[in-house]
């Protein structure tokens, strides 16, 4: 991030994070290797003869002498949602400066304003294991803003801590979503996909469930690398708290950590592998890394998809 996490916190509301966050990121990417990588940005399109001149922006051609249309929500090239884990796994963190769903609140605000700028329709739908809310995919300023406000509640839930323990159930929230889209749509998933092994192969069908619907899918698999995927703690006893469940366990991470990062890194391969058969797009965040290379990759996806 070229805001660093405390900075970030200080600017309010979240659309001007958001927005901080998408210039930095498009500065930065014309200064880098990906320079030359396509980031068109157009709230216009240039007249063409038989336009309705109502549509015409007068203020534009007093501007510019030339003549442009006002692009409207029937015009979008895409439909976008954002499905946000809000699970009571998501409040961890330790090492980060912040925890996982203030992460995913930030990064998925920074994706939105970037999908708002690219003129596509946006979503969002935040769920546990049930869906919280559902907000239709629109292209407006207006509708944007409606989804700021949603996002600005659950970071003050956020600040409360987790309350009620809610469990994550991403299987049957993905298979009611990719009933309820009538139109093919850019399905964005931000989660630690903390949920039983014995479930993933429902979550899964799932993910199919959505593909066999002719939806795209991008999943965002956010975690704090240093303690969740490495156990990467100083070489004492701690105990251990499940946050969706309560229940606790005694470790020494000396004793554990290279059985549990191989088993880690075989579910995360099986994983992916399952995600690539189906043409999923599977990413990894690190909540302690920059949000650079995760809206790089839903640039690419976009890329793909014209």
């Amino acid at each position: 991030m070229l805001l660093n996490p405390e900075l970030l916190s200080q600017l309010a509301p979240l659309e001007l994070r958001a927005r901080k966050i998408v210039e930095g990121f498009i500065s930065g990417l014309h200064k880098s290797p990906y320079y030359g990588f396509s980031v068109e940005f157009a709230e216009h399109r240039p007249y063409n003869f038989g336009d309705d001149l109502k549509h015409v922006d007068w203020k534009v051609y007093a501007k510019t002498e030339r003549f442009y249309v006002k692009r409207y929500e029937e015009e979008t090239n895409l439909r976008a949602y954002l499905l946000l884990d809000t699970s009571s796994s998501m409040y961890f963190k330790h090492f980060a400066e912040w925890t996982k769903l203030r992460y995913g609140i930030n990064f998925g605000a920074a994706l939105l304003y970037l999908m708002h700028r690219q003129r596509d329709a946006t979503g969002l739908i935040p769920f546990s294991d049930k869906i919280e809310s559902f907000i239709p995919a629109k292209s407006s300023y207006s509708h944007l803003r409606l989804i700021f406000q949603e996002l600005e509640k659950r970071l003050k839930e956020e600040e409360q801590g987790p309350g009620d323990r809610k469990k994550t159930g991403s299987a049957q929230v993905i298979h009611e979503v990719a009933e309820r889209l009538n139109h093919r749509s850019l399905v964005v998933i931000v989660t630690d996909l903390f949920e039983n092994v014995d479930k993933h192969e429902q979550l899964i069908s799932a993910l199919k469930h959505l593909r066999h619907r002719k939806h795209e899918v991008l999943l965002f698999n956010v975690m704090e690398q240093k303690s969740e995927r490495e156990l990467d703690f100083p070489d004492r006893r701690y105990r251990l708290e499940d946050m969706e469940t309560g229940t606790e366990m005694e470790v020494l991470p000396a004793q554990v950590r290279e059985d549990y990062k191989k088993k880690v890194a075989e579910y995360t391969h099986r994983f992916k592998m399952a995600c690539s058969e189906f043409q999923i797009d599977f990413e990894e965040v690190d909540t302690q890394s920059s949000f650079d290379l995760a809206l790089l990759a839903y640039l690419n996806k976009r890329k793909n998809l014209g």
